[in-house]
């Protein structure tokens, strides 16, 4: 069970980004080599995105497990849904499902970030 106060937040980060990615460490300073892949994919396509450090919350770490039913670290949503974790988001930059997906949802890549 999510503790209210974590849902709120939760809920409340994701409504406020397009893209939200949940990962350990920062953007500009990943603490783990699957959010630094994430991350790095993320700048390769060209997209904003809020990177919030889970590693800073203990309270968020676990509510964000039962919020998202998926037990890793990084999380990346989109649109306040979760797309996946880090081979999750790899695979679908690799064969150009992330693109789309992102495309669909009406978010600016690219150039147009």
């Amino acid at each position: 069970m999510v503790d209210p106060n974590v849902a709120e937040r939760i809920k409340q980060d994701l409504s406020g980004s397009d893209v939200v990615l949940y990962m350990k460490g920062t953007p500009v300073f990943p603490q783990c080599g699957f959010s630094a892949a994430v991350v790095q994919v993320l700048s390769h396509v060209g997209v904003k995105f809020k990177g919030i450090n889970i590693l800073e919350d203990p309270g968020l770490r676990q509510g964000l497990k039962d919020f998202s039913n998926w037990p890793t670290f990084p999380q990346l949503y989109v649109k306040g849904e979760l797309v996946g974790g880090c081979d999750i988001v790899r695979e679908m930059y690799e064969n150009g499902e992330l693109q789309q997906l992102l495309a669909d949802k009406g978010i600016a890549t690219g150039a147009n970030a």
